[in-house]
């Protein structure tokens, strides 16, 4: 039903892949209900980070751990190969590098023939975010062709943190809690398979649509720009952005946050402009407002 709407009111389409929740027969395999779920990509995301396995930097202190695992198809078996997939974390110290060429704790891989990849860094701590203390994690983006591109974080068993954290404790994130391994050289290894699952996507075209500068039809002087990473739809914060899940009826919200009360709704008039209605929070309340797409 909220396809349908999308595609009236917009003169867009969206398309549903696939349903979780049971082994299903394609035609050709079956394919089975094992998707690697999703989870918040958090405002520290940088595109373009360098091409390499190896994160640790000689000069800042860390334990050193190796992360590695296999990406496979929806069928839940076969490698997917080539797959490409960035890493992100902070440093031993809590913090992100959200600006120097280094890119510190932030690398590219590409699968091999088998599905595998691997990286060796540190293993971050936990931080205060703000007032609350996020447990230890990873950042994962896998971009692999015919999928939408999933992004999610990797957990750690025993961090007291999880139980307060409400993405990390959440029933979805269960099977990315990882156990951590000590190996004999003093080093750790954990281990994370990612099997893809296509859902609920909106075509590239329609998000060409969206993309662009909105101005707030009050306050001139505040702009919201959207653009498309990935097949999908971002919107630009001061680092580089936030990705947006698309949940129906023209909406959509930061991707793993539907408790925080953000909102952008789109609606395309009938001269061919759109019209953003958006939500935001000022002083613990949400607010709306209104803005118009000038380019």
């Amino acid at each position: 039903m909220q396809r349908k709407s999308f595609i009236r009111n917009t003169a867009l389409c969206a398309i549903a892949f696939s349903t979780p929740g049971f082994i299903r027969f394609n035609g050709e395999r079956y394919e089975g209900d094992c998707e690697t779920t999703s989870d918040i990509l958090g405002p520290f995301y940088r595109p373009k980070s360098p091409v390499r396995s190896n994160l640790v930097s000689k000069d800042m202190p860390g334990q050193l751990i190796e992360l590695r695992g296999v990406v496979r198809h929806d069928d839940c078996k076969t490698p997917y190969k080539k797959a490409k997939i960035e890493l992100w974390h902070c440093s031993s110290t809590g913090i992100y590098d959200n600006s120097s060429d280094e890119y510190l704790y932030r690398g590219t891989v590409y699968c091999d023939d088998k599905g595998q990849y691997s990286f060796k860094t540190i293993l971050p701590p936990p931080y205060d975010a703000g007032g609350f203390m996020r447990p230890a994690h990873f950042h994962m983006m896998i971009t692999a062709e015919g999928y939408q591109s999933l992004v999610t974080q990797l957990y750690f068993t025993g961090d007291e943190n999880i139980a307060k954290d409400q993405w990390a404790s959440s029933e979805k994130a269960k099977k990315r809690i990882l156990a951590v391994q000590s190996l004999g050289d003093g080093t750790k290894k954990v281990l994370f398979n990612v099997n893809m699952a296509a859902t609920l996507a909106v075509e590239p075209a329609s998000i060409n649509k969206l993309t662009g500068v909105y101005i707030d039809e009050k306050d001139q002087n505040k702009k919201i720009e959207f653009f498309k990473e990935s097949n999908m739809l971002w919107i630009k914060n001061e680092v580089y952005g936030m990705d947006l899940e698309y949940i129906g009826n023209n909406k959509f919200q930061p991707r793993g946050m539907p408790g925080v009360g953000l909102s952008y709704v789109f609606e395309i008039l009938t001269n061919g402009t759109v019209k953003l209605t958006y939500a935001y929070r000022k002083e613990g309340e949400i607010n709306y407002a209104t803005a118009i797409k000038q380019y």
